[in-house]
């Protein structure tokens, strides 16, 4: 008589401590001609070294997203404002804007009528995602 015994062994790892959760925020979006207008409305301060920002004209990503923070880079026009620009304070509070201005370079431009889609990211985390119809410049 042969018998089969199996042995189940369960090993719990630890990777380190838990990410810090992302901040919690209310953030409108505004477009007007190539420029993309953010506005911290409520919620925690946010990190600028830790934000990116990823945008969509349409539904199709622009070929180059605006790093942040920048002042001058390929695809977007230079001089962004608030937290987009180098020179910012370190962090997005309440009551802060923040715009940058899409370059003809960029694709796809943007053209009044387009739906512009914008994913905020702190951490790897999103934090929102917010839709505007451009106007005219």
């Amino acid at each position: 008589m042969t018998i089969l015994l199996a042995v189940g062994v369960t090993a719990a790892t630890t990777l380190g401590p838990p990410a810090d959760p992302a901040p919690t925020a209310t953030i409108s979006m505004d477009v007007e001609g190539d420029r993309v207008t953010l506005s911290h409305d409520g919620g925690d301060p946010i990190a600028v070294d830790e934000l990116s920002v990823r945008v969509s004209v349409n539904g199709e990503p622009l070929a180059r997203q605006p790093p942040v923070p920048f002042f001058s880079a390929a695809g977007f026009r230079p001089g962004p404002t608030g937290a987009f620009n180098a020179a910012n304070e370190g962090e997005w509070v309440v009551g802060g804007s923040a715009s940058f201005r899409v370059a003809g370079t960029n694709d796809p431009s943007i053209e009044p009528g387009d739906r512009v889609e914008l994913r905020l990211v702190v951490r790897e985390q999103p934090i929102a995602t917010l839709e505007a119809t451009a106007r005219p410049g």
